[in-house]
């Protein structure tokens, strides 16, 4: 039957609802106990033959002559119930011609076992709470259009266990990670969705008009400028836990809209912050899988360094273990480990940017020698990377929020030149995935300006590459001369951490593609 044809089947039948005056989408409905309280105290309920209330959606329907099974479902639970004809007398006839699987019900009765053993709820009255016009898909995991879960994101809850799992997870992760910052002294904190100027890193931004004020804003790529003004303002540590938003490419781990909890604390460095986020990460896996480790399945075709691509795809579960202390990896020992780019220092633009093409990376005119290093680093380096690892020491040119060691160390030494262009920068990266971006943040006033000033300049509609947490894109920022004449009334040392949630709860429930850990992704409408 076509699903207009059904549709039109079932609005006949809540016709025949209707006319025995009956509302079938009442406002209130009774309810005793949940369906996992009914089955978690079954043995109490059957020794005291207590009626009870249950409510939920109808999932599977089961005629036997004058009697029907059917299965029932809430958010804790789902149970049997089951309808007889010489109990209900014509609320049974009334229940096989008008009853759907996908219709809310309400139901009383007492709980009995099957002979085969099943916990059932035997019904003595029902009634109709919400009437469904269309059926629920029988096969639904196995669709080829796999974009259809995603736009149908109710049914595929619905439908799939493991999907609601994995929200459910997701949101376990949220708790735990704001219990982690509660314990450590930090204050939640709210700032503007919207901005005056994009700020914080580079990213197209999502561009949009404020009527009565007569002004553009922009919808916030990262909330680093503001939470960093409470610093200033006396706050010592504040985290938000919040969306950002980049009008930018889609891929695998990356979506448009996407959960970024970020961190700052006065009077640390990047030292201190690394080993608050490794006290996280135990905090998280102890919290949600109760050990230490957990399972992950990794792409063993990696990118080996002089070749293109990696062409094997074949998946291996690897076990992830976060033990402290991470391991730490300078940005210029890995290009030198993977990418064989043994001497970063002596490289110019020129001469990476052609060994990124022998690599199959496009390279456009415009980018700095440290963005393209980055995207080596990414193709070439960061596939290696599977146990927790801290990626520490990135180019001034794509981290100019960040404290070099030039500003904290007198270069008077062949160590200290070495350093001087380096910055106090890391990158937690596990299982391939960049999951934290946190520095020692750039507090002198002069030295933010000027940097400011250094950088190429971008038009807002610009090229940029995708972007979310973890230094994916060029990090070229616009003046602010708001935020830094805040900075000039004096802003404490400190270190400030950027988690990709989405990305975090993609590893914790071993998903592949950003869209399966977002209940409603960034999808093109039809």
């Amino acid at each position: 039957m076509a699903l207009e044809e059904i549709r039109d089947e079932r609005i006949k039948k809540l016709g025949k609802i209707r006319e025995t005056g009956t509302d079938p989408y009442p406002a209130s409905v009774k309810r005793s106990h949940l369906i996992g309280e009914a089955l978690a105290k079954f043995s109490q309920f059957l020794r005291s033959k207590k009626k009870i209330s249950l409510v939920g959606r109808l999932m599977a329907k089961r005629e036997h002559g004058k009697s029907t099974f059917c299965d029932l479902k809430d958010g804790s639970g789902l149970i049997q119930i089951y309808f007889k004809e010489d109990v209900l007398g014509d609320n049974y006839r009334l229940f096989l011609d008008t009853g759907d699987i996908g219709d809310f019900i309400s139901c009383e009765g007492k709980l009995f076992q099957t002979k085969k053993g099943e916990k059932t709820l035997e019904i003595s009255a029902w009634s109709l709470i919400s009437k469904s016009l269309l059926p629920l898909p029988e096969k639904w995991h196995g669709l080829l259009d796999v974009e259809e879960r995603f736009r149908k994101r109710y049914l595929d809850l619905l439908i799939n266990q493991e999907v609601r799992a994995r929200f459910e997870t997701r949101s376990e992760i949220i708790k735990a990670m704001r219990d982690f910052f509660e314990k450590n002294g930090f204050l939640e904190v709210e700032t503007p969705m919207l901005h005056p100027l994009p700020g914080g890193a580079l990213a197209r931004p999502f561009k949009t008009h404020h009527n009565a004020l007569n002004t553009d804003f922009y919808l916030r790529i990262a909330p680093e400028l503001y939470l960093k003004r409470l610093l200033i303002g006396g706050f010592e540590r504040v985290y938000e836990m919040g969306k950002s938003f980049r009008n930018e490419g889609i891929d695998v781990s990356h979506n448009p809209e996407f959960t970024e909890p970020e961190c700052y604390a006065a009077y640390w460095d990047e030292d201190i912050m690394m080993k608050f986020v490794e006290e996280m990460f135990l905090h998280l896996t102890k919290t949600i899988f109760k050990k230490n480790s957990l399972e992950f399945s990794a792409q063993s075709g990696l990118a080996r360094a002089g070749t293109a691509d990696g062409s094997a795809s074949k998946k291996e579960n690897k076990k992830i273990i976060f033990k402290k202390p991470f391991a730490r990896i300078s940005f210029r020992d890995l290009l030198k480990r993977y990418a064989l780019i043994t001497d970063y220092d002596r490289e110019t633009r020129d001469s990476l940017a052609t060994r990124a093409r022998q690599l199959g990376i496009d390279v456009e005119q415009h980018e700095s020698k440290g963005k393209i290093a980055d995207e080596i680093y990414k193709k070439i380096c960061r596939p290696y990377l599977t146990q927790p690892t801290f990626l520490i020491n990135h180019p001034i040119d794509i981290s100019p929020l960040a404290k070099t060691y030039r500003d904290s160390i007198p270069v008077t030494g062949i160590e200290s030149l070495l350093k001087s262009n380096e910055t106090r920068r890391f990158q937690l990266v596990v299982a391939g995935m960049e999951l934290t971006n946190g520095f020692a943040e750039l507090n002198d006033p002069l030295e933010q300006r000027k940097r400011f000033e250094e950088q190429p300049p971008r038009s807002l509609s610009g090229r940029s590459s995708p972007t979310n947490v973890g230094g994916e894109g060029e990090e070229v920022h616009l003046m602010d001369e708001d935020y830094l004449e805040a900075m000039e009334y004096g802003m404490p040392p400190a270190a400030g951490l950027g988690i990709g949630l989405d990305r975090v709860v993609m590893l914790f429930t071993n998903t592949k593609n950003i869209r399966e850990v977002v209940l409603f992704p960034t999808m093109k409408p039809r």
